[in-house]
């Protein structure tokens, strides 16, 4: 299989995972229907897709549920109720749990009593303490864990090492490069890709990226990381995700040619759920996400913006410089 593999130009250790329902549901807040939860389950099934993340893991203590859909707490019941048991196991199925804004201790039950394959624990530099309780937590309750390394543009070479190495300790089984802002370029991600890779082949860890697309550059900087040998890319159907959204599935699967993943359920997919809720809520690249991106900014600035309907670049342009 190696040598057809590599006959074909493709990998065989890639994975790749829906983020749709957790990054997009940033933009409708998570309001999903059931509908679209299992068409979105069965479409990556029939797509191939290795992973679908559904939602957060919310803590109830500090994010009001009367003002977020369901996906944004992912109750085993809930996800029992609108996927199943997931028994066959043709797709893995993964939640997000924010440091600071989880309660996993007692919201992330033991492995055998879940829907739930993978805990996908989100940190930033200054927050690496938590992050590896966390990750230990999930590890003993026997799930697969990947770690986040949130805004990692704005953090110094040296911090980044010594996260890797706190991390790496834990027994994680992969960790992300995270361009939260959507300000990196191709070039940087390869550096970075080299740095993340370095400490992943020391300890046995793999590699994933979640790509955002401020300056249009997410499916170019997931197929940079991807040519470097990272394994675990990341994507949203049409691009589905907060503010400029994300590295776009429909991209990432046609360009990877691997015969495992299939193309045609993914344009269905679109058509028939995506185009209207494009019509319903924005995301997508735009001057405004531009700007923060150059700067290296989060994009709250932007997204507010665009509530606001506002149109005056220059203007925004002028404010975000002057908070720089």
């Amino acid at each position: 299989m190696k040598e057809l593999s590599n006959l074909l130009g493709y990998r065989d250790t890639i994975r790749v995972l829906d983020c749709t329902m957790r990054d997009g549901g940033l933009v409708n807040g998570f309001g999903f229907t059931d509908e679209f939860v299992k068409a979105l389950y069965q479409t990556n099934i029939s797509a191939g897709v290795d992973c679908m993340e559904l939602g957060y893991k919310a803590d109830k203590m500090i994010f009001d549920q009367d003002k977020f859909g369901k996906w944004k707490f992912c109750n085993d019941d809930d996800i029992f109720a609108v996927i199943g048991d997931n028994a066959d196991k043709k797709i893995k199925l993964a939640v997000m749990a924010d440091v600071g804004r989880c309660n996993f201790r007692e919201d992330i039950r033991p492995r055998s009593e879940s829907a739930v394959d993978i805990i996908r624990v989100a940190t930033y530099v200054n927050t690496i303490p938590e992050c590896c309780l966390m990750i230990e937590d999930a590890k003993n309750k026997g799930y697969e864990v990947t770690c986040n390394i949130m805004a990692v543009a704005t953090s110094q070479e040296a911090d980044i090492k010594c996260a890797l190495e706190m991390i790496a300790k834990t027994g994680v089984d992969v960790i992300y490069i995270v361009d939260s802002y959507g300000s990196l370029y191709p070039e940087q991600i390869a550096r970075i890709s080299d740095l993340y890779l370095e400490y992943g082949n020391k300890y046995g860890i793999e590699i994933g990226i979640h790509s955002h697309n401020n300056q249009q550059l997410a499916f170019a900087n997931t197929i940079e990381a991807c040519g470097d040998g990272v394994n675990w890319l990341d994507a949203t159907y049409f691009g589905m995700g907060r503010g400029a959204g994300n590295c776009a599935m429909e991209n990432l699967i046609a360009f990877l040619r691997n015969p495992k993943y299939r193309i045609y359920p993914v344009i269905k997919f679109i058509e028939e759920y995506m185009v209207p809720i494009s019509s319903e809520c924005k995301w997508g690249y735009d001057m405004q996400y531009l700007m923060t991106g150059i700067l290296n900014q989060h994009p709250r600035t932007a997204i507010k913006f665009t509530a606001d309907g506002r149109h005056d670049y220059t203007g925004f342009y002028k404010e975000i410089v002057a908070q720089d």
